[in-house]
């Protein structure tokens, strides 16, 4: 096969990742894509970094096992603790989500106060910090854990008044803060945006990394020569390790297009 008409891989814990597999596929509408959630293990924010990496590695080699062209980790976690040995070990390009996540919080804050969330591992890890100082060292950050939203996504509990008092809860000291920018540092985050919306009000600016990821991938399809030649229609696959059946539900109601087939694999073969 001609390698620009093999698929792009997408990799994430869970369903989060498809707030990045729904961008490439509005940007990039004639690639094809294959798409694994890890859902048997979700979350992988309180985990440990031996943990997320060995997850990480067994997400790689199921994707490469696919025959893929490129690797999206859309997952923040897995960015955060170990996307430099992903990168070493694989033979096809691998990106992440935090550098373009970063690159879109530098250029949405006006007062230079910028907010963010994610899971604990990612929020330890300091890499929001890193790769934002990294674009401006003027800008102030505060950042929160908050390892409740995972969950609360993956049962599709988007917008009831859990997810409002959740959010609420955690929320609540960064407004105080002034924070004009709130980067949600977990691709789980954005399909609770109505719901974080309402709590920080209108003068905070969500920030998600899932837009400028797919630009990332865009400028990388193009600098190498990848983009997909074949005119005939994309074909996307989704593979997850549990439960396809919440998947199915929650992923079909934010894509608004049919998640079929679904495909059930034990990652660890």
């Amino acid at each position: 096969m001609d390698v620009r008409n093999k698929p792009i891989g997408v990799f994430d814990s869970g369903i989060g990742g498809l707030t990045v597999a729904g961008e490439i596929m509005k940007l990039l509408p004639k690639e094809n894509i294959v798409y694994f959630g890890d859902t048997a293990r979700v979350p992988y924010g309180p985990k440990s970094s031996e943990v997320v990496t060995q997850f990480a590695f067994e997400g790689l080699r199921f994707l490469l096992g696919k025959d893929v062209k490129l690797i999206v980790i859309a997952c923040n976690t897995v960015s955060a603790t170990c996307l430099d040995k992903l990168c070493a070990s694989s033979p096809v390009p691998v990106i992440g989500v935090i550098e373009p996540g970063a690159r879109a919080a530098v250029a949405a804050t006006e007062n230079q106060v910028v907010g963010v969330i994610g899971t604990e591992r990612t929020i330890k890890s300091c890499a929001y910090e890193r790769a934002i100082h990294a674009l401006n060292k003027q800008i102030k950050i505060h950042s929160k854990a908050c390892p409740l939203f995972v969950p609360l996504v993956e049962e599709g509990w988007l917008e009831n008044e859990a997810a409002f008092y959740t959010a609420k809860t955690y929320l609540e000291s960064l407004k105080k803060q002034g924070i004009d920018t709130l980067v949600l540092a977990c691709t789980h985050y954005p399909l609770l945006k109505l719901t974080l919306g309402k709590v920080m009000g209108e003068t905070v600016r969500l920030v998600d990394s899932a837009w400028e990821t797919a630009r990332e991938v865009q400028r990388i399809l193009i600098d190498k020569n990848l983009k997909r030649q074949d005119n005939s229609p994309a074909f996307y696959q989704y593979f997850v390790s549990d439960n396809p059946e919440k998947f199915v539900q929650v992923g079909e109601n934010f894509l608004k297009r049919p998640i079929n087939p679904i495909n059930v694999i034990d990652p660890q073969i």
